[in-house]
């Protein structure tokens, strides 16, 4: 009986859905992050004087008690971390070999990007 080939164009590819979810999760963030981008260049444009005040009201602006502003930060930063999450994690998987460094580079990016949502909520939704 002669030995199955794993790899190359007859491969078995049941199972895994390779990378279609992360492609698609990676290029909703990018148009969550360009169009948040685009709104904050355009209230840099306007704002009328680039002080603290102006500064923060971008940050913080409110539509019928709702707190846009900082919900707006607070999703395009969700969607920075899931995006960086997504590529950093791919480099890893690529390029890192030895299982055991891969895992603790993997277990260190994530403490690295919730440690950094944590500190952005922290410090946005206390204005």
């Amino acid at each position: 009986m002669a030995a199955t080939k794993n790899f190359g164009p007859k491969r078995l590819v049941v199972g895994a859905h390779y990378g279609v979810v992360d492609f698609i999760a990676q290029r909703i963030t990018a148009v969550i992050m360009a169009v948040y981008t685009l709104v904050l260049i355009v209230g840099l444009l306007v704002m009328p004087s680039f002080s603290y005040e102006n500064w923060k009201a971008l940050f913080t602006f409110h539509v019928y008690a709702l707190p846009v502003g900082q919900i707006l930060a607070t999703l395009f930063f969700f969607a920075l971390a899931w995006h960086a999450w997504i590529g950093v994690r791919d480099i890893w998987m690529d390029y890192v070999k030895p299982t055991g460094v891969r895992l603790l580079l993997q277990v260190l990016t994530i403490l690295w990007l919730v440690g950094s949502v944590v500190y952005f909520a922290q410090i946005l939704w206390s204005i």
